[in-house]
């Protein structure tokens, strides 16, 4: 016993010596007698409990109602319906759009607290369309609002001592949860009452037998050491029978170095890694691949657009004028184009990267014929966020140049990335559309859990986007979301876990 009394808590320690047998023991007590915090309470008693020092005798559920920020702006200005009277009573007849502009009210709750005013006959409408003043008084609801406020603002108001009335205003004004668009805020605390047991009561005995108060010092700091503290004091004694804390070795992010894998395995293929800004243009993630600018993939809804600056300067020449020809009329490609007139203005507006084609299409000028080359690029795009989809993702991105490869060379990359980088067991291979591409293929895996989806899209890039750039052999393109590969490769369900704040299961989960 002496070893574990030595090695409780100052927490414990005092709760222990403060309390008698057959007395109830609960957070408000301590924080009254010992002036404990409310953390401090829960901490001594989960402690106490599982040292079986403390027994659990009763719990009791109590609701209650503290102020919102709303709430404590109303209780210092005035509710909207006080505001108004009292504005109408000083100011004279007043329209509700003046009354909600002079009072910096929304417009809404002007409406509202008008429509209580003149349901209790305070207020009515009269020439004009004014609020001019009825009887002038405010409504009983209003008052009892008011004076539940001024009592809020003191700390929270138990239910159990609520009139039928009160009890109605706050039901209609108060939300448990969510957006604090009301006064007050539902609070459901539970109170726990404990006693002491038998062996707490032969723990607080034999710290009083040994003199332990709880006041002992737990560490020696600057502060002790120069008052001289420390020479009069006693000290807690270190139990060398505590545990040691895990070690934990530092490991590489599992989702990190599955990256690093495939862009290593593509580089031993021959490939060379390109990389570009978060930031680009329309040009580039969309007119350049020979997307239209009505196409609905560049609406609001599927694009994140930058407010400022909101447009790049220039775009880089003969591309910009050769692509507009392309979309107007074709140019030299052979193609009838769009057949509208191109924007340049549009063309020059900033968005972030929604799809990882863009530093395919940027690579095209400079690429060497032949010429293999790839990017594992971060993406933007407005979505639904789910098991298969993010907001913002990965894609492992690619282009092979040369006049010899065709559409057999794609399917046999195609079926690297399904099978040895993502693991897939199951594929199948279905025809696809692109603005860019054509012929377009999609390729789908089976996932063991999620079943098939789809892994991504590829092809071989039009003429209206080789030409227009430069380049004039045949074009293998694909953009496959590496973040769905990674789900087969890591055997997970959930593509929310790659990125996941638990760092327990990042700790355990092994990579490559």
């Amino acid at each position: 016993m002496d070893i574990d009394i030595r090695n409780l808590h100052p927490l414990e320690i005092r709760l222990l010596r403060h309390v008698s047998p057959d007395e109830p023991v609960t957070a408000d007590r301590l924080i009254e007698e010992l002036t404990y915090k409310v953390g401090q309470c829960n901490q001594a008693f989960s402690w106490l409990t599982a040292k079986g020092f403390l027994e659990e005798t009763g719990r009791t559920t109590h609701t209650l109602y503290e102020l919102t920020d709303l709430g404590r702006e109303q209780q210092r200005l005035g509710t909207p319906a006080e505001r108004i009277l009292t504005f109408v009573q000083e100011q004279g007849p007043a329209t509700l759009p003046e009354i909600a502009e002079k009072l910096h009210l929304e417009k809404s709750e002007v409406g509202s607290a008008f429509g209580l005013l003149s349901k209790q006959g305070s207020c009515k409408i009269g020439e004009g369309n004014t609020v001019q003043i009825a009887s002038g008084q405010l409504p009983c609801e209003i008052v009892a609002g008011k004076a539940l406020l001024t009592r809020a603002s003191d700390g929270p108001i138990l239910e159990t001592g609520l009139s039928e009335e009160e009890r109605t205003f706050l039901s209609k004004n108060s939300k448990k949860r969510g957006s604090s668009n009301t006064p007050f805020r539902v609070i459901e605390r539970e109170d726990v009452t404990y006693s002491l047991s038998k062996a707490g009561y032969e723990a607080k005995q034999a710290l009083e037998k040994a003199h332990i108060t709880g006041e002992e010092l737990g560490e020696v700091t600057p502060a002790i050491l120069a008052s001289g503290v420390w020479k009069t004091s006693s000290f807690r004694p270190y139990s060398l029978n505590v545990p040691p804390a895990r070690l934990l070795p530092g490991r590489k992010n599992a989702y990190a170095s599955y990256l690093q894998w495939v862009k290593d395995k593509l580089c031993a293929l021959g490939f060379e890694e390109f990389d570009g800004p978060l930031v680009e243009t329309e040009f580039w993630n969309g007119d350049a691949l020979f997307m239209p600018q009505f196409h609905s993939a560049r609406d609001i809804h599927d694009v994140y657009y930058i407010e400022n600056p909101s447009h790049t300067k220039h775009i880089q020449e003969p591309y910009l004028s050769q692509v507009a020809k392309t979309h107007e009329h074709g140019w030299t490609t052979g193609s009838r184009g769009w057949g509208y007139s191109f924007d340049h203005e549009f063309t020059r507006r900033q968005v972030m990267r929604s799809q990882g084609t863009v530093l395919s299409a940027k690579q095209l000028p400079t690429a060497k014929v032949p010429g293999k080359y790839f990017g594992v690029v971060r993406c933007f795009r407005y979505d639904q966020v789910d098991a298969t989809h993010g907001a913002d993702f990965y894609q492992t991105e690619g282009i092979v140049l040369g006049k010899d490869v065709n559409l057999r060379t794609l399917l046999g990359l195609l079926k690297m990335f399904a099978e040895e980088i993502a693991g897939a067991e199951e594929v199948k291979y279905v025809p696809g559309y692109f603005p860019f591409t054509e012929p377009s293929i999609e390729v789908h895996i089976k996932h063991p859990q999620l079943g098939w989806f789809e892994l991504g899209g590829s092809g071989i890039f039009r003429p209206e986007v080789t030409k227009a750039l430069g380049i004039d052999v045949p074009v293998l393109a694909w953009g496959l979301g590496i973040d769905r590969m990674a789900l087969m490769h890591l055997g997970l369900n959930d593509l929310r876990d790659l990125f996941t704040p638990d760092i327990e299961s990042v700790r355990m989960r092994r990579g490559n």
